[in-house]
């Protein structure tokens, strides 16, 4: 009988990373192992890498597989190597947490030996937490299928883009991975997060307005009348969403994409339309469509 290994090492970088376990399966319905997982973020760190790089992350494992109990956890996990990037930053209620940092491509291998999944990241960096890069906007099913609203939501993205191209801010947009889309406006970093928290609010009122019978804000669900959430939560000082090129914790791991923007015409795209096994031949193909990111910061509007 052949006895699988107990360890095993992955190449990250200029890092070989230990993967205790390798042969847990994660995903049961996939046959997905934990090093399964390591590779596939170590194929895509050199991409992924460049997204997360001096962020503070937030960890979403799953110690058992995607059965078992989530745990989202803030700290960095005890026993993290010297080499893992960590910053202590200020809650907003008080206090103070130290998370692991974004950058090094091991890095991404090594939460995935700690199950994490699903890395999610801040929308600002370690050195200026309270000044956000990104603005997050979040289009969002009503109800578990998205299959329904689907059109909605891909309707109200490029509407959101066109709207943010007259506020002078350039929309990026990505799979969810999970049951929406991410539409993303890169920020030169001087507005304080609570000042980009009301403009997003502003903007997507504006956008419901434009499409009042698809979309809404309203945050409790007997409001929005079976309409998508134009969900600006995100932007809060804190808060996190889903990392670029993260796997997320269901069936056929998918995998939070980012999309060229013509991409969003398209009447096959799905947010759970590429995958652990498919992300990693899409990147050899055609590249990061989010590789001109960085250089699309525009300031945040004056509304």
């Amino acid at each position: 009988m052949r006895v699988a290994a107990s360890e095993t090492t992955v190449r990250a970088g200029r890092r070989r990373v230990r993967i205790s376990n390798p042969g847990k399966v994660l995903f049961p319905e996939d046959g997905i192992t934990k090093l399964d997982l390591a590779n596939y973020y170590a194929a895509v760190a050199p991409v992924m890498s460049r997204h997360v790089r001096d962020r503070p992350l937030n960890l979403w494992r799953w110690n058992a597989g995607i059965e078992s109990e989530r745990i989202v956890q803030q700290e960095i996990p005890r026993g993290a190597p010297e080499w893992i990037g960590r910053v202590s930053v200020m809650r907003r209620r008080g206090g103070s947490v130290c998370h692991a940092v974004g950058g090094e491509a091991a890095t991404l291998v090594w939460l995935a030996n700690q199950n994490c999944i699903t890395p999610h990241a801040w929308s600002s960096r370690a050195d200026r937490p309270d000044r956000p890069d990104r603005l997050v906007f979040d289009l969002d099913p009503p109800d578990a299928d998205p299959a329904d609203h689907f059109p909605a939501i891909r309707a109200g993205a490029l509407e959101l883009g066109r709207l943010l191209r007259e506020l002078g801010l350039m929309p990026f947009a990505m799979t969810s991975g999970s049951r929406g889309l991410h539409v993303v406006a890169p920020l030169r970093r001087r507005a304080h997060a609570d000042a980009a928290r009301e403009t997003a609010g502003v903007i997507a009122e504006r956008l419901a307005e434009r499409r009042p019978d698809e979309l809404t804000t309203a945050w409790r669900k007997e409001k929005r009348g079976g309409r998508v959430l134009v969900d600006v939560a995100r932007n809060t000082y804190a808060q996190t969403t889903v990392a670029p090129y993260a796997v997320r914790a269901l069936p056929g791991a998918p995998v939070a994409s980012p999309l060229a923007w013509d991409e969003l015409e398209a009447d096959d795209l799905h947010p759970r339309r590429w995958t652990l096994a498919t992300v990693p031949g899409r990147l050899a193909a055609d590249g990061d469509p989010w590789g001109a990111i960085g250089a699309s910061a525009r300031a945040l509007p004056r509304l």
